[in-house]
Parts: structure tokens; sequence; C-alpha cells
């Protein structure tokens, strides 16, 4: 087992420059003419505190500050952050999407939920306040969610900030409740007519609700969205997740590539929400199957994680892999490498049940290796 203060940052550092963390990458190595994105940063900067909190040092200290630094100069004059830099630092938007709004806020109540320098909680809490408005507007179901979990990690903390944060929360969660009302049949079970992608994160935002409130509907509808997620996505024992070629539209056939590594992550860390919740067995078997798909317990058998370096390619397509190592995908594995790691009860199921995650050597082993 990778110890949390060895998680392997190579490629992330590889990715990043002093304007913060490139979105693509050609191969190993990154692509400039991508820019940037607040989305990639905030999941960056989420991943990074999580890491200074359990073992504080200068360097990772560097990282934050330099993906914190990113939000900040993100704010958008009119609302909100934006979310597309250039590589000659433009914004290339006049207002940033839902998600990143969420998964910026996310990544902030990180900062601010942390023992970080009091200058790096007063600048996250400071552009908290400035976005909020802007929350309570929000459309998008996925940056939803990512509100509620920002509001769960506060109140988990016993935050006193939480509670400015509590209403926009608990009216995002009623929103989805209602979502998932309109969307549900006998057969769909689900919060939209067809699942896209990063869909574990909505019933993942409910069982954080259900914390907070448990006599309102919440668990109900998370535990039955999550249960129809896993069956839909899960094959012969393996995760099978929803292919972002035609996605999974309801009364037709769920797009089988091209495989994405942020649903394993989304699915990972769901499966620990719901089994904080529910002392189930089934959601630790999820997170196992999810972990492991990263290694090549997948549709094609060869693994995306880069033990060494941390990269992670960009995802499975029907003949094969795609071989590029972006943003999104290295943070995918990382932050699920990061939960198996710092789970002390899933440390004997992780070392049992599949050896090619439980240390680095056995992730190159020949049997997994690709020519």
């Amino acid at each position: 087992m990778i110890h949390a203060a060895h998680l392997p940052l190579i490629h992330l550092d590889r990715m990043t420059d002093s304007t913060g963390l490139i979105q693509h990458g050609i191969y190993g190595i990154p692509r400039r003419e991508s820019g940037y994105t607040t989305d990639d940063n905030a999941r960056a900067l989420r991943l990074c505190t999580r890491l200074w909190s359990h073992h504080p040092d200068d360097q990772m200290l560097s990282r934050v500050s330099c993906y914190l630094s990113f939000l900040e100069h993100a704010r958008c004059r009119a609302r909100g952050f934006h979310n597309f830099l250039s590589y000659q630092r433009a914004w290339l938007d006049s207002t940033g999407t839902g998600d990143c709004q969420g998964q910026a806020v996310l990544a902030l109540a990180e900062v601010l939920g942390s023992r970080l320098p009091e200058g790096f909680r007063s600048v996250a809490w400071e552009l908290i306040k400035t976005v909020l408005p802007t929350l309570a507007e929000l459309r998008s179901l996925r940056a939803q969610a990512y509100v509620i979990m920002a509001w769960s990690h506060l109140w988990k903390a016993d935050l006193e900030q939480a509670q400015e944060l509590q209403a926009v929360a608990h009216h995002a969660a009623l929103r989805l409740t209602d979502a998932y009302e309109r969307s549900h049949r006998p057969s769909w079970p689900w919060f939209e007519s067809r699942m896209t992608y990063a869909n574990a994160v909505l019933p993942h935002s409910l069982f954080a609700a259900a914390e907070r409130w448990p006599d309102g509907p919440f668990l109900t509808v998370a535990e039955d969205s999550f249960g129809f997620l896993v069956r839909e996505t899960t094959t012969d024992g393996i995760f099978w997740p929803v292919g972002n070629a035609d996605w999974y539209a309801r009364g037709e056939i769920k797009s089988p590539y091209d495989q994405q590594p942020v649903e394993a992550s989304t699915m990972a860390e769901a499966a620990l929400a719901a089994a904080a919740i529910r002392e189930d067995g089934g959601h630790l078997t999820t997170f196992l199957q999810a972990y492991h798909w990263f290694g090549g317990r997948n549709s094609l058998g060869l693994p995306l994680a880069d033990p060494l370096t941390g990269g992670c390619y960009d995802g499975l397509h029907r003949g094969g892999l795609n071989r590029n190592q972006g943003a999104e995908s290295t943070l995918a594995w990382l932050w699920t490498l990061w939960l198996g790691t710092t789970t002390r009860h899933l440390e004997n199921l992780l070392a049992e049940s599949l050896p090619s995650l439980s240390s680095p050597a056995s992730l190159s082993s020949p049997e997994h290796s690709v020519a």
C-alpha cells in the first residue's frame, strides 16, 4: 500500500506551471495550447489541501498556493468564476460553467476546513462569500451536488461558516429530489432522462444531505439511485461505466465506450459515502471495483494508472487506451488512490482482493503491460 505522504505527484507537477494546472496532455507532456480550466485547478487544490493536512511540507504548500491563486484569479467580475483560460492568460468565457462553480466551492471548502495558514483560509472564505448569490441560482444538477458536498464538509468540520451555506445546500438537495421524481420511471430510478458524466456525484450528495436531514426524502432517493447506478455499471464483477461516446439514454443501450477515469473516481467516493451511512459490504465491493478499474480490472483488462509518476491515461476506447494523460484523468486516479490509502478499514481488502494496486511494482507487472 502506498502511504499517503508518498503519493506519486511527478505527472501533476509536470502538468503545472506558474499559472496553474494545464488542462490536457500529449501522451505524458503538457499540451500548452489547451490552456487551463478552473475545475481542474479546483480538483488539484482539493487533493493537495487534503495531502498537506495529513503531511504538511513546504512543497505541498506551494502546490496549494498555486492552485488557490488560480481560483482567486478566476473570480469573475460579473458573477461566479471563469472556467477557461488560454495559455496566453486570457479568459475565453464571459462566465464559467455551472459545474465549475460547484467544483470551485468544493475545493474552497476543503481549504476552509483545513489547518492551512490563516491567510489561505481567509482567501477561501472570501471567494465562497463572493459566489454565494451565484450558487443559489445554479441549474446544473452536478453543480448543485458539489455545493451540497462542500457544505457537508464544512458542517462535519463544525465550522460556523457552514450555516451561511446551509440554506443553499438544502435547497439544492430538494432540487435534486424533484429532478429525480420528474425523471423516475419503474425501470429508470434516475435524476435525468439519460446518464452522462460524473453520475455518482448525484446520489453521493444526497447521502451527504441525509446525514444532516435524516427525516427528509434524501436517503431513499440516494439509495435507490445509487443502487441503480451500481447495477447499470457492473458487469461480471467489474466496473463498466457509461461511455461518453453516446452516453446512456432511458430506454436505449448504454454506450460501452469511451470510458472516463472521472466515472471510476466519483463512483469510488460515492461508495464510501454510502458505506458511511449503511454498513453494507456491498458498498465496499463497489468501491473496490471502481478502485481496481484503474489497475486493469476493466472491460479491456488494461491498466490506466502509472504507479511511478501518478499520471493516468484519459480513457478506454473500444480499440484500446487513450494514451494521453490529462489533468482530469490524473486527478481522478490520485484522488481515488488517496481514498484507498487513508480509509483504514479498506486497507486489508485492498491488499487481499487484487494486488495490482497494492504496490507500485505490481501495477507494471507483465500481465498488465500494454505493447
